[in-house]
């Protein structure tokens, strides 16, 4: 049998071409090796205030993207994260056996905490990780396919596993963090900080429904330097940045990007690097809005991929609540 790999992503925002790299991307990849399981996680993104016709929207938009990408919905699970109430019994079960230091010690967390202020800051926001630790042990995964930034919660997942099987015997796989790349994808218009769907400037980050003219706007007003040399230098955040994103999407190694645009001015790199873009991110857009006029098709979709995950799932939080004596069966 194969491994499993467990995924997903957020339908809060605008899905930008960070998000995808960090995941759809990787997992077009890894799905011909693995059992996958991919969610559209609509339970983290309440961790702060939603519209709720936006975030329905953004549920059968996000779940649009995952089979435009290239998700074989055949191969794969794809559903939403709510539908399978599971993940939220294993989360308090394991929000019980969580330590307030070890949450509190989340990067993520203090670094969202921070910007939001203490009165703010919602225990949902501080408990995120366990949910995300649900999610995955709840699918026996074996890997999780996730950036660098994830890794500390996929650690948090490993210590509750490895908790509970030594409390109350072997129950949960110990998954391991299946990260493909170190690559972070910063903000165009401040490369010192992530690309973001919350930030403010519609500049900051090239969206997956982002049209062509607005792909060519925003690689244009990206922030590069005065050098005018091509070269990897981590120093040099803006061309760093635009050249991480081509070496991505062409596939080539440092060295040749590097001779290829030997002499080329940034005017050139740029014009380069909006026809990959355009490449890459126009046929998912266009197939996107084509899946998303059919939302009867999308449903059924993701109400099969919810009933084959429920059936995982309960026959886990069964074997779970045995172990700790809940329940009368």
């Amino acid at each position: 049998m194969k491994q499993i790999a467990f995924s997903g992503i957020q339908p809060s925002g605008n899905l930008h071409i960070g998000n995808y790299f960090g995941s759809i991307f990787n997992w077009k990849k890894i799905q011909n090796n693995y059992s996958c399981i991919f969610s559209v996680v609509d339970l983290h993104s309440i961790t702060v205030k939603q519209s709720p016709i936006d975030l329905k929207n953004k549920i059968f938009e996000v779940a649009a993207i995952y089979i435009a990408s290239g998700i074989d919905i055949k191969r794969n699970i794809i559903f939403v994260q709510s539908e399978v109430k599971q993940h939220l019994e294993l989360f308090w079960i394991l929000n019980c056996m969580s330590y307030f230091g070890e949450l509190s010690r989340m990067t993520q967390f203090k670094d969202k905490s921070k910007r939001l202020g203490k009165d703010q800051s919602s225990a949902g926001l501080f408990n995120y990780p366990v949910l995300m630790a649900s999610d995955i042990l709840l699918y026996d995964t074996n890997f999780v396919p996730v950036g660098y930034d994830q890794k500390q919660h996929i650690e948090l997942a490993r210590d509750l596993a490895e908790r509970f099987n030594k409390n109350f015997g072997e129950t949960f796989n110990v998954p391991e963090p299946l990260i493909k790349d170190d690559a972070k994808i910063m903000g165009l218009d401040n490369p010192e900080n992530k690309m973001s769907k919350s930030a403010k400037s519609k500049y900051n980050r090239i969206d997956i429904m982002d049209s062509n003219d607005e792909i060519v706007n925003k690689i244009k007003k990206a922030v590069t330097d005065n050098v005018q040399d091509v070269k990897f230098d981590k120093k040099r955040k803006g061309i760093y940045n635009l050249l991480t994103i081509y070496k991505l999407l062409s596939g080539m190694s440092e060295n040749e990007i590097e001779h290829n645009f030997s002499g080329k001015n940034y005017g050139y790199f740029k014009k380069d690097l909006t026809d990959l873009l355009i490449s890459e991110i126009s046929p998912i857009r266009e197939n996107t809005l084509s899946i998303l006029k059919n939302k009867n098709s999308i449903e059924k979709i993701l109400e099969d991929g919810s009933k084959k995950a429920r059936n995982i799932a309960n026959k886990k939080i069964i074997t779970v609540k045995n172990k700790l004596g809940l329940g009368i069966n």
